[in-house]
């Protein structure tokens, strides 16, 4: 195991074969891009982690991770910063009094919760989770993150689809991605 940063040519040589597309999936006209040869890879995995911390703002505290592969990506990315891990669940997953927040997707709606007391104010926070499309969960997880009092130093996302509208909506966080695809 090494901590050595791959080069941009490795890391795009990567995403060519550890990133499955399966077109019409879950719709027809979607295409899904799959990052589990990329999950059960550990040297590639590894990789990534090493690469995409380099693209990370200074003194993050708190990574908050949007379920499920947020929480797959963003762990791993807190313990290589140093940073704690606060999980952004789907509605009723978590005990007590969460904050929560109701939101609007292109198909429907969804809930996402926070738990409670999990970020002081004035935390310094990254928003991750591994695809950026039209930005509704993303502009969530923001809005909800932001009721904690805390400073949001940026969003990132392991994949990007351009043109999807999602940068729009988060318009006042600086954003970053391992990738970034046309779609």
């Amino acid at each position: 195991m090494t901590d050595t940063v791959p080069t941009r040519a490795r890391i795009d040589a990567l995403r060519r074969t550890h990133i499955a597309e399966y077109p019409d999936f879950p719709t027809p006209g979607v295409l899904f891009r799959d990052i589990t040869p990329l999950l059960r890879d550990a040297a590639a995995l590894r990789e990534i982690i090493q690469h995409w911390k380099t693209l990370l703002p200074e003194g993050v505290e708190y990574i908050v991770g949007t379920e499920a592969r947020g929480f797959v990506l963003g762990a791993p990315l807190a313990y290589e910063i140093g940073a704690g891990f606060i999980p952004v669940r789907k509605a009723g997953k978590l005990p007590g009094r969460p904050a929560a927040l109701r939101y609007d997707l292109e198909y429907g709606s969804a809930e996402i919760e926070i738990p409670e007391n999990s970020l002081p104010a004035g935390a310094r926070t990254l928003l991750v989770d591994d695809l950026l499309a039209t930005g509704g969960t993303a502009a969530a997880t923001l809005e909800l993150t932001r009721r904690f009092g805390v400073e949001v130093l940026g969003a990132t996302f392991l994949l990007e689809l351009a043109g999807l509208g999602g940068r729009e909506q988060l318009p006042d966080v600086p954003l970053s991605a391992v990738w970034t695809i046309e779609n």
